[in-house]
């Protein structure tokens, strides 16, 4: 193998400076709402109940008016109307595949942008959501991996992602009435442009807000993680968030691992192998899901299929082998149908579901591995950076 990629480098998180004007409602948690309603005035004993409706306004209804939240007073609603705003990412397009697959790519706060794809199943929905601008870690792979990383996404712009889904999906209810049965957006794979785990606490707020039980409701069943393999993160994510958790796996050894996914370098597979084992949410009933991508020549072979299962051996798993999604200039080539069936066999016979992912939305860029920003914008100064997001 030719293609080496530079070791990632951990991202800090910036501390973000409380806003100068109106701010926005949306990303902020319960108890983040509660104190930011108190903080422009309204009573202590008001603030659970005042935070309970507005909450359903947004999240269980889609309501972005104040004006329109009819179980509040003129006077807060005005209140809340000069003090708060309730904003979400922007579409600048959307791109339907001959599949149904849609695409779209929205911009967010200093003019950044981000791409989501919402991919339609026969019983489920699923919103593949972005959790930074760009991503850190160089996986040769992966066409998102070689867009530089420009920061992470707050919760607001996390959870709006999904709000932009659910807006283009018509899916709100009428006001006043319940979430419908039979989903279009059922599951949210944080699975698009970033590594969710170097930006752990807005993840974290935002899925906490997806999963609240008066509002998107989702099953934490119904969310999965995928990391690279942030080791430090992975039991913090099952105490925290309580979600799936899926695996960039990729390779049996680490030879050849260091040069697919290089945070190989920092956290190896041992290492990586011995935290999923103790990753507190595993049992049969919650397996965690290994992301292999099948690349000709290069972790294809019978001899990776079956160090693979010796590897996983003792982890309730299953396996997805997920064909190479090209992308111009990609170094490396999908492996054939026949290759890809008997790397599955030799898995499945080990006792390991390995269901072969069908390629979703390839003719609009959508596919796994794919997702990069039309728009890319030239390397900033960290300055610059923390002045368009309002960070310091």
């Amino acid at each position: 193998m030719s293609v080496t990629a530079p070791i990632t480098q951990d991202v800090h998180t910036i501390p973000r400076k409380l806003p100068e004007g109106p701010q926005n409602l949306i990303g902020l948690t319960r108890e983040a709402m509660r104190d930011a309603l108190i903080a422009h005035g309204t009573p202590e004993k008001q603030a659970k109940m005042r935070v309970g409706q507005i909450w359903q306004w947004i999240y269980g209804w889609g309501v972005r008016d104040f004006a329109e939240m009819t179980n509040l007073s003129k006077a807060f609603r005005a209140e809340l109307a000069e003090n708060f705003v309730i904003e979400i990412p922007e579409v600048v397009t959307r791109q339907v595949s001959e599949d149904g697959t849609r695409k779209y790519l929205v911009r967010i706060a200093g003019g950044h942008e981000v791409e989501i794809v919402y991919i339609p199943e026969e019983g489920r929905g699923t919103l593949c959501v972005s959790s930074q601008v760009g991503c850190t870690l160089t996986c040769s792979f992966c066409h998102t991996g070689t867009q530089k990383l420009v920061r992470n996404l707050t919760a607001g712009e996390i959870i709006g992602q999904v709000l932009v889904a659910r807006d283009d999906l018509g899916e709100w209810p009428e006001i006043g009435a319940k979430n419908v049965e039979g989903r279009l957006l059922s599951n949210i794979v944080l699975m698009g442009m970033g590594e969710p785990l170097y930006n752990f606490e807005n993840v974290r707020d935002a899925m906490k807000i997806a999963m609240d039980p008066e509002g998107i409701q989702l099953s934490r069943r119904r969310i999965t993680l995928s990391t690279s393999g942030v080791v430090p993160e992975i039991a913090r994510t099952a105490e925290e968030i309580g979600c799936q958790l899926a695996i960039s796996f990729h390779a049996t050894t680490d030879e050849v691992r260091d040069k697919l996914v290089p945070i190989n370098k920092k956290w190896n597979l041992e290492v990586l192998l011995e935290a999923l084992r103790s990753y507190p949410k595993v049992s049969n009933s919650e397996r965690i899901t290994f992301e292999y991508v099948m690349l000709h020549g290069v972790n294809d072979s019978d001899e990776d299929a079956h160090r693979l299962v010796e590897l996983i051996k003792g982890i309730p798993a299953k396996i997805n082998l997920i064909p190479f999604n090209e992308w111009p200039g990609a170094p490396y080539k999908r492996s054939s149908n026949n290759r890809i069936r008997a790397f599955s066999e030799i898995v499945y016979n080990a006792g390991y579901a390995s269901p072969v992912r069908k390629p979703r939305g390839e003719d609009i860029m959508a596919a796994c591995g794919q997702l990069k920003s039309a728009t890319e914008r030239s390397r900033k100064s960290r300055k610059q950076i923390e002045a368009e997001a309002g960070l310091s």
